[in-house]
C-alpha cells in the first residue's frame, strides 16, 4: 500500500526564488518539443495531461510555473525556458529571467516570462533581452499567438518587455500569491 502524499503542497514548498536577483525557481511541465499539454493536477498534485494542442506546433523551450506566485489569471505564474534539450515533467530549473511576453487569453493577462538555465554555460551570455536571438523571441511570440487558434480562443500579443518588467511581474505574483493563499 502506498502512503498518500500532498503533492501540491510539496511543489508549493519549493521557494519562488533562489535568492540570487533575477533567478526563479521553476517546476517544468511541458518539455520542449511537446504538444501535449501537462499540468499540475490542484486535486492530487500529481502531473497530468490535460490536453494536446489543437495544431500542429509544438512548445520552444521548457515550459512550467514559477511556485509559490499567483498570476491574473489565477494560476502559478508562467514561465518558459530556452533549453539545449528537454528535460521532464517535474523538473526543477533554477532560471534567471531575461524577459517577458505580454498577451492577453480570452481577454485576460497571461504574461509568460521567458529565461535561460541560471547555471548553464552555454547560456551564460544571455543576461537581458537584447541577448536572446531574435528569431527565437519570433518563434516564441508565433507559438503563443497561434497555439490556441484551432480551439477557438484569441490570444492578444501585447509585445515583449525586459527582465526588469520581468522581475516586477515575479514580485507581484509572490505578493498576489502572499495575500491570497497565505504563506506556506
Amino acid at each position: 500500500m502506498f502512503a498518500r502524499r500532498d503533492y501540491v503542497r510539496d511543489y508549493m514548498m519549493i521557494p519562488p526564488g533562489t535568492g540570487e536577483t533575477g533567478v526563479a525557481n521553476m517546476i517544468v511541465e511541458i518539455p520542449r518539443g511537446r504538444r501535449t499539454k501537462f499540468e499540475v493536477d490542484k486535486a492530487t498534485g500529481m502531473i497530468k495531461m490535460d490536453r494536446y494542442l489543437y495544431s500542429s506546433t509544438m512548445y520552444p523551450g521548457d515550459y512550467g510555473f514559477i511556485p509559490q506566485t499567483l498570476a491574473e489569471d489565477g494560476d502559478p505564474s508562467d514561465i518558459l525556458v530556452m533549453v539545449n534539450e528537454p528535460t521532464f515533467s517535474g523538473c526543477l530549473i533554477e532560471a534567471r529571467i531575461v524577459g517577458v511576453f505580454k498577451m492577453r487569453d480570452k481577454g485576460q493577462n497571461d504574461f509568460k516570462l521567458l529565461a535561460v538555465p541560471h547555471k548553464d554555460p552555454l547560456f551564460g551570455d544571455i543576461l537581458a533581452l537584447d541577448d536572446v536571438p531574435h528569431h527565437f523571441l519570433r518563434e516564441v511570440e508565433h507559438f503563443f499567438s497561434t497555439y490556441k487558434v484551432l480551439e477557438g480562443v484569441t490570444i492578444e500579443p501585447l509585445g515583449w518587455a525586459n527582465a526588469e518588467e520581468g522581475a516586477v511581474e515575479v514580485r507581484a505574483s509572490i505578493d498576489r500569491f502572499r495575500k491570497t493563499l497565505g504563506n506556506f
